[in-house]
């Protein structure tokens, strides 16, 4: 799961939707989604790949424009607006996402690519994206024709994915190569603590600031009852939350300061857990009968 490459090239589409999914801030495998569109070794057709947007209560239109300028205009107003886009590239061939536009460079998430996570221009978009229709064995005028397919949701206060040029950068990064594979595991826990920004009534603050107040205290205790963990590895674990949580927009309601503090102290004491393994912490003693 996560934003991770496909195995088959034939899984394109699969992919293309759990990653629309994924900015959305909805979780779904590559297998499920295959399972519910009817995927087989010959692809998936956009058909399909609506099928199964909509299980998960979404919907998943054709747009089609017949110009490069009017297609990049009707891209760029579902990216600015944080709707992702399927798009059929290669000639119909590979599906790809869509997911956001800065300064006139596109960035998206490609299965097919070792690092998933491209940044290309429009002319590269332009050239990737277009597909000759007819031609002159049929006796029929070529057309230029630009299919786009926004992922759209009823639910406007969902945490959704903001990927800007800097942060589709640092993911790049073989350093950080760990942390996108891992992308849907992060965004899990990290609802269940955190709520959209959009949502919030009253005063709250962002992970980065709750980190400031107690990350030490964390890593202190954790460090403490444990005995044994990498604290610069467990200080990557925060870090990686705080990225992942600004990418979606999640902040604290500071009333619920301390039950996060909880809540994080709980990943953290399973991270370790699992990183570094555990002793049993309270033996069974033996009890001695009563005569």
């Amino acid at each position: 799961m996560g934003i991770s490459k496909q195995p088959d090239k034939w899984q394109c589409g699969p992919f293309a939707l759990k990653h629309a999914l994924l900015t959305q801030g909805l979780l779904a495998s590559e297998w499920e989604i295959g399972k519910l569109a009817g995927t087989t070794p010959l692809g998936t057709d956009e058909n399909q790949l609506r099928r199964a947007a909509r299980h998960y209560g979404c919907e998943l239109p054709t747009i089609r424009k017949l110009d490069a300028d009017g297609a990049r205009r009707e891209l760029v107003r579902y990216l600015r607006d944080r709707v992702p886009c399927l798009l059929c590239v290669h000639g119909w061939d590979h599906w790809v996402t869509a997911v956001q536009e800065e300064k006139g460079q596109f960035i998206i998430l490609d299965s097919l690519q070792p690092d998933v996570i491209v940044i290309v221009d429009w002319p590269r978009l332009r050239e990737l994206w277009v597909y000759h229709d007819g031609g002159e064995d049929d006796g029929e005028t070529v057309r230029t024709v630009y299919d786009l397919h926004p992922l759209t949701t009823k639910d406007q206060v969902r945490a959704r994915a903001r990927f800007s040029l800097e942060r589709a950068r640092q993911l790049r990064r073989p350093a950080n190569r760990r942390l996108a594979q891992l992308w849907d595991i992060y965004v899990e826990d990290l609802v269940a603590v955190c709520r959209p920004q959009t949502q919030q009534g009253g005063r709250s603050l962002s992970l980065g600031e709750f980190l400031r107040r107690h990350a030490a205290v964390i890593l202190d205790q954790l460090d403490t009852w444990h005995g044994k963990i990498d604290r610069d590895a467990a200080s990557q674990v925060l870090e990686r939350m705080r990225f992942v949580a600004d990418t979606y927009g999640l902040v604290i309601r500071q009333r619920d300061e301390k039950r996060t503090v909880a809540a994080v102290s709980m990943i953290m004491a399973l991270w370790s857990a699992g990183e570094y393994g555990v002793e049993p912490l309270y033996r069974k003693v033996p009890v001695r009968k009563l005569r």
